[in-house]
């Protein structure tokens, strides 16, 4: 159970007036500070639906006592690593300054739309390594927690919570001088008897990319949960839930997208408990129509955990009814081909265990890059699935 130290009181979350008293220090800004080892963890409060839960501030994992619900595995395991001091700097108020390698405005046709920002990686750059639109996207989900998992949240991760753990994400982060949590628009979930206020607010988040006359127009992100594509006269309406309009897409730009995520895709269509989640830079043109500037993809389980192929996905089946604590690793910017890290138990004793999955056409340079990872962290115990040799192994 964790312990903090508020303001000039101790509380830990057992505390019986724990929620009145965040309630107050989330409004006077407070920050918790986590008592589990030297030197104190600094967090934030965030409000989640009506409760409210002091969370970790990001990157700060590494920072708790490993024994700490709020420890977090070393992200060097994962697509993250790269990314840390150059795409994500984190300031000494925990906040995260990003580097974006997408734009957030919008000059001229739109030649480029749907094309993949990690595709950019390739080649030789000079530049600070930046986040990808499908990193942003995974660096959101880690940031929010929804990477972790443990058995007693069956049935309490909604659409709702999923959106507001999004939302407290990007307010502890900063790209170009702007707070991500005014670039980014999750949609409300939907209830008949407030869809005027939901509208209205609505309306008040989207007014800023709505075209006025000519010259460059901002953009936004959306991230949203798709419930269908359907076909229009020209290219794509991808139909999202809990909103009343779709985002339109043009016909080539729908074509490299299924293309680069036909993977994604077909496991999403393959199970009606799947969600397939949209990452978009988008605008709204004086008629009103949203359409698509840049977009990535993501399928995640019933549970909102990502997952890459059916391997992965049993694997999180065969862990989702243990009540320790499990987090799922993620790839940002890094190509299928190289090793990461697919599920860490951060609780397993006497150390925590880090889950590898290899692929049956792995090589030796994938064998070696896997090994040298492996080295870098030798407090954590490794586990390691090769399905070149058949049937998953004994979990730890």
């Amino acid at each position: 159970m964790r312990k903090f130290t508020i303001g000039d009181r101790v509380l830990d979350e057992s505390t019986p007036e724990l929620q009145g008293f965040l309630a107050q220090a989330y409004e006077q800004r407070l920050r918790p500070m986590c008592m589990c080892r030297e030197p104190r963890a600094p967090m934030y409060i965030a409000r989640v639906e009506d409760q409210y839960l002091i969370k970790r501030m990001p990157l700060s994992g590494r920072d708790h006592d490993p024994a700490c619900p709020s420890y977090e595995p070393p992200y060097e395991l994962s697509g993250l690593g790269p990314l840390i001091g150059s795409a994500i700097q984190i300031d000494a108020n925990g906040k995260a300054d990003l580097k974006l390698d997408f734009s957030l405005t919008k000059r001229g046709a739109r030649a480029a739309a749907g094309q993949p920002a990690e595709l950019s990686e390739h080649g030789i750059r000079s530049e600070p390594r930046k986040l990808s639109l499908r990193a942003m996207l995974h660096y959101l989900w880690e940031a929010g927690e929804l990477t972790e998992w443990r058995s007693t949240w069956s049935g309490k991760r909604g659409w709702g919570r999923v959106r507001a753990s999004l939302l407290n994400a990007a307010a502890q982060m900063t790209a170009r001088g702007v707070s991500l949590g005014d670039m980014l628009f999750v949609p409300e979930v939907f209830h008949p008897e407030d869809k005027d206020a939901i509208a209205a607010r609505r309306a008040a988040a989207l007014k800023g990319v709505q075209a006025t006359g000519s010259g460059p127009r901002k953009l936004m992100m959306i991230v949203a949960d798709v419930k269908e594509f359907s076909a229009a006269r020209e290219g794509q309406r991808i139909v999202l839930r809990h909103m009343p309009f779709p985002l339109m897409i043009e016909e080539g730009a729908w074509r490299r997208l299924a293309v680069r995520y036909q993977s994604e895709l077909e496991l999403w269509r393959s199970n009606e408990a799947f969600h397939l989640i949209v990452i978009a830079t988008f605008g709204i043109s004086a008629t009103g129509i949203a359409a698509v500037d840049e977009v990535a993809l993501m399928v995640v389980n019933e549970h909102w955990l990502p997952f890459e192929d059916i391997h992965e996905l049993r694997l999180l089946e065969k862990l989702s009814h243990l009540k320790r604590k499990s987090v799922k690793g993620l790839r940002f910017n890094l190509p299928r081909e190289a090793p990461i890290v697919s599920v860490t138990l951060p609780e397993q004793k006497p150390a925590p265990v880090a889950m590898f999955i290899v692929p049956a056409s792995a090589g030796e340079d994938y064998e070696q890059a896997l090994s040298d990872m492996i080295e870098t962290r030798p407090e954590i115990t490794p586990w390691v699935w090769r399905l070149a040799d058949g049937e998953i192994p004994r979990l730890p």
